[in-house]
């Protein structure tokens, strides 16, 4: 299994950016599907934005065009850029990583970061 390790969460306010970073051990980084989820509490894990492979980008219809995937594979690093932050974007943000060859961006992952938090007021 992976480890994978997120960091770039904090407090910001609304319109603010952010970078998140998910750090991932691995022996075969570049053949990873990676993807980043959120949940804000009472909610359900939401899908936000993934990167396949090859690489193909993927985003959540709540953050498309203001949040961009991408990954660099020699650093076995998968970042997240949040721009034009809202409340409503306030949440756990989770990484996560799967190597299976029927991989889809909402399916299911093998591995789970522990998860970094994001905040953003009004």
């Amino acid at each position: 299994q992976v480890h994978l390790l997120e960091s770039g969460g904090g407090l910001v306010q609304a319109g603010d950016s952010l970078r998140l970073s998910c750090a991932a051990c691995a022996r075969n980084f570049n053949t990873l599907n990676m993807g980043w989820f959120r949940q804000a509490p009472g909610t359900e894990r939401e899908f936000v934005a993934a990167i396949s492979w090859n690489p193909t980008t993927y985003y959540g219809r709540s953050v498309k065009g203001r949040f961009t995937i991408s990954r660099d594979n020699g650093k076995n690093t998968v970042y997240l850029q949040m721009n034009s932050l809202k409340p409503e974007d306030t949440a756990v943000y989770y990484c996560a990583a799967d190597s299976a060859y029927d991989w889809t961006p909402l399916g299911a992952y093998g591995s789970w970061g522990q998860g970094t938090q994001v905040t953003v007021s009004s």
